[in-house]
């Protein structure tokens, strides 16, 4: 962005936290609220309180996900405790307001104060970028918790979204013996064609006993306790849905499996590529809204 602008970041983790010093040292002004834990180098970011953050913003840039529990803004590095209601009923009509992963009691609050929430988790080149990053922390994850080299491992994908492909993609370019699961004939033509051998998702029934490692994608229950009985006990089983995750965790827990859920895992495993990715987002959306008005 060529022309300066003023910049509220409320809460999040390490990604808002870069956020704030990358949108810094492009010659932004930037006040940071809920962020006093991070350890940010950049002394031109205004730690500050709520009203001020906000009172001065052109854009405020609420975390991912925006919701740490119902009603309140996520401030994992922070001791404050911030609601909704207290940003939303301090937004003027004038400011642009971006979230990520806006829920519907999110969207419920800010209509209640008429304020529209732009949602800059649902940008397709975010998903995208942040599914790789994703990929990429997920890999690291197998690497460091397995006894064996993930080549000529036997891994299951469970799920063919964005993040199932870029995951089985880097996997397979390890030298892995890569396995994906999906619903859709579609889907199991395309995994055929990248060279992966495809699964239905919900006929893993009597295939599971194989597999060194399994990572699910899917956001609803798919190992449930029968499934998770074939699971050898020296396998690696790994989450990356959000809540409430594909595996039943706790008769995982019960038959001494080895489980990660690993959420928000972009923000764990590559928080300035995470941050850049969301100062990126931010942008386009703020040249959007700019050649609306045009």
């Amino acid at each position: 962005m060529k022309t300066p602008l003023t910049f509220a970041v409320v809460g999040g983790d390490m990604r808002q936290a870069k956020l704030a010093e990358m949108l810094s040292a492009d010659g932004h002004f930037v006040y940071a609220y809920a962020l006093e834990k991070a350890d940010m180098s950049s002394s031109a970011v205004i730690k500050t309180g709520l009203q001020q953050a906000l009172c001065a913003a052109d854009c405020v840039i609420l975390p991912l996900p925006v919701s740490g529990k119902a009603g309140f803004v996520n401030t994992p590095v922070s001791k404050e405790i911030c609601s909704l209601d207290e940003v939303f009923s301090r937004i003027r009509p004038n400011q642009l307001v971006c979230a990520g992963r806006v829920d519907d009691n999110c969207k419920k609050i800010a209509s209640a104060y008429g304020v529209r929430v732009i949602d800059y988790y649902a940008r397709e080149e975010l998903m995208v970028a942040n599914a790789l990053c994703t990929a990429e922390g997920a890999i690291a994850i197998a690497m460091d918790n397995t006894a064996i080299t993930l080549c000529s491992a036997k891994i299951l994908v469970i799920g063919f979204g964005r993040i199932g492909k870029l995951l089985s993609n880097r996997l397979h370019g390890l030298g892995a013996d890569v396995y994906v699961s999906a619903r859709s004939h579609a889907d199991h033509a395309w995994i055929r064609a990248y060279g992966f051998k495809p699964l239905h998702t919900y006929r893993l029934g009597g295939l599971l006993s194989d597999f060194d490692v399994i990572i699910n994608t899917v956001p609803a229950t798919v190992l449930d306790e029968n499934l998770l009985r074939e699971v050898k006990k020296n396998s690696l089983l790994l989450d990356l849905a959000s809540k409430p995750g594909g595996i039943d965790f706790a008769s995982a827990a019960g038959l001494g499996l080895h489980v990660i859920w690993a959420l928000s895992l972009p923000g764990e495993a590559a928080p300035i590529t995470s941050g850049a990715i969301i100062r990126d987002t931010i942008y386009n959306i703020l040249r959007e809204e700019e050649e609306e008005k045009h």
